[in-house]
């Protein structure tokens, strides 16, 4: 196809406007003229031509580079590939019109290899809407990505190119997040100061009745309350961020994951407390928990459960106590997967709360699907659940709602997970107990099997985890007694010199001293026998 390099004039005529062109009296200076190049294109599919045009250019090597470059794209398509031909056109007729610089050759062969756009326009927002949607996951993870990508990521990122995108730009990223942490603490704390400063002014009386309403004006005029962005969504953030561009690197959009090598700050879990008795002593006196984990003794559990003993989901708590049932799964349990006789029941669906609204999902994880082991005491106690439940669907009559459920309202509805929370911390600060979250009875449940010896993969399974370093990293907080039984133990197993001779000498003493005391017992009775004159 046709394609050519010419000088041209801008010059125009003062009178008329018009561009003086080959009329120019200066034209055939050196320097006055730039350069222009033109490409003819394939044809539209009416027939219509279409070329490439692009001018501005100080030399004619500058213009005859970029006319090579053109050529060379356009050598991209191969002459029986009509389809690519087409869009390699079409991108040098958009790129022309929009005076945007040429892509570069051996990235517009990948993406017209891969099928992406030739174009190499799209953002990080662009990409992310197409990701989220592309998602099929359950309503409430969906929630939490489209939180992370709407709250932090488009604000911050999303009007970067995707294939720009770089490790840096995250570390800004990251380094405001933290700014404004600490600026929302300060202003937390204007604020707080301000309220408590309010509390100290008197009602009575017009100087104070005026500075209550000046010190309340000053206080709308504060930014609310907020909360930070804490380290585990911080680290939610890059794992959403990280996910969107590993599909990215999978289509062939972007070749780098920026968010696979970013560092933010570590996130350091909770470990999982037992109340113990001087812990209990300390929460009495100032309020507050050693953890925000914390876990029963099994005397605290049991104090609890026949604490529960008369409540209607009593059988919930004891399931989740004993057998370590996450809230959603109790919570969806149907009794289509619950068989009292062979003394089990199958894990296979769950409730979810997303924002107020429940809704059936399936298990957190595939290692969610399991068969738990029942004991008998168990199985007693959810025959009587049984039993209470078909009483209540006898009293209810035709306005029962059978959902199957084993656990539900009292007229066979679903349980709203939210309002089962809410009810466990009523229960728990009736009962006197030291303060636990529902989620807590679960790591109960994991402790007391490894305090009974069971093995850590038999946990595991039971609590649905896909590796037993879950188990031991998040569920394994040790008890008192099994911590002194283990200690007790691994002592056992060293020999020193010196506990041995210790050991030797308490032994002699001993032998020492029932030797004196069986002599001194013989001579009492023989001085007893002795005959009176």
């Amino acid at each position: 196809m046709k394609g050519s390099t010419y000088r041209r004039c801008s010059c125009r005529d003062p009178k008329t406007g018009k561009e003086l062109g080959t009329a120019c009296p200066k034209r055939n200076s050196r320097n006055h003229c730039t350069y222009s190049i033109r490409q003819e294109l394939p044809p539209r599919e009416d027939g219509s031509r279409r070329s490439f045009a692009r001018g501005g250019y100080d030399s004619r090597k500058a213009a005859q580079a970029d006319l090579d470059h053109v050529r060379a794209l356009l050598g991209l398509a191969e002459s029986d590939d009509p389809e690519g031909t087409e869009l390699i056109a079409a991108m040098l007729t958009e790129v022309s019109s929009e005076k945007t610089p040429l892509p570069d050759v051996e990235e517009t062969r990948r993406r017209l290899n891969a099928g992406q756009d030739l174009i190499g326009s799209l953002t990080v927002s662009e990409w992310l809407d197409r990701w989220l949607a592309g998602k099929r996951i359950r309503k409430s993870g969906l929630s939490r990505y489209e939180t992370d990508i709407r709250v932090h990521l488009k604000p911050h990122i999303g009007h970067r190119r995707l294939d720009r995108l770089r490790v840096s730009h995250l570390s800004e990223m990251f380094t405001e997040i933290r700014d404004a942490n600490a600026q929302i603490l300060e202003q937390n704390a204007q604020r707080r100061a301000a309220i408590d400063e309010l509390a100290t002014v008197p009602w009575k009386g017009a100087e104070n009745r005026a500075r209550r309403k000046a010190m309340k004006a000053a206080i709308d005029e504060m930014p609310p309350f907020r909360r930070i962005t804490g380290p585990a969504t911080r680290l939610h953030v890059k794992a959403t961020l990280r996910a969107a561009l590993n599909d990215a690197i999978g289509q062939q959009i972007v070749t780098f994951n920026p968010a696979a090598h970013v560092e933010i700050d570590p996130v350091r879990k909770p470990k999982a407390l037992v109340w113990t008795d001087e812990r209990v002593a300390k929460w009495e006196q100032t309020g507050e928990k050693p953890s925000p984990v914390m876990v029963w003794t099994p005397q605290q559990t049991g104090a609890f459960l026949d604490f529960v003993a008369e409540d209607r989901l009593y059988a919930m708590w004891h399931l989740i106590a004993f057998r370590g049932l996450r809230r959603g799964e109790a919570c969806g349990q149907p009794w289509s997967e619950t068989n009292l006789d062979t003394h089990s029941l199958t894990v296979s669906s769950q409730l979810v709360q997303d924002g107020w609204e429940v809704e059936a999902s399936d298990p957190k994880t595939d290692s969610g699907y399991r068969v738990v082991a029942l004991d008998d005491d168990t199985v007693n106690v959810l025959k009587r659940h049984r039993e209470r439940q078909d009483a209540d669907r006898k009293e209810w009559g035709s306005a029962w709602v059978d959902t199957g459920h084993v656990f539900t309202q009292e007229d066979g509805s679903w349980l709203h997970p939210g309002k089962v929370t809410d009810l466990f911390e009523r229960l728990v600060s009736a009962s006197g107990l030291p303060p636990i979250r529902l989620h807590d009875l679960r790591h109960g449940a994991a402790t007391l099997m490894l305090a009974a010896d069971i093995d850590i993969k038999i946990v595991s399974d039971t609590l649905g985890h896909s590796d037993t370093r879950i188990t031991r990293d998040i569920y394994q907080s040790v008890l008192p007694q099994v911590g002194k039984n283990a200690a007790e133990a691994t002592a056992k197993l060293v020999p020193l010199q010196r506990k041995a001779e210790t050991e030797k000498a308490r032994k002699a003493a001993k032998k020492a001293k029932e030797k004196a005391k069986a002599q001194a017992k013989a001579k009492k009775k023989r001085t007893r026998k002795k005959p009176r004159n």
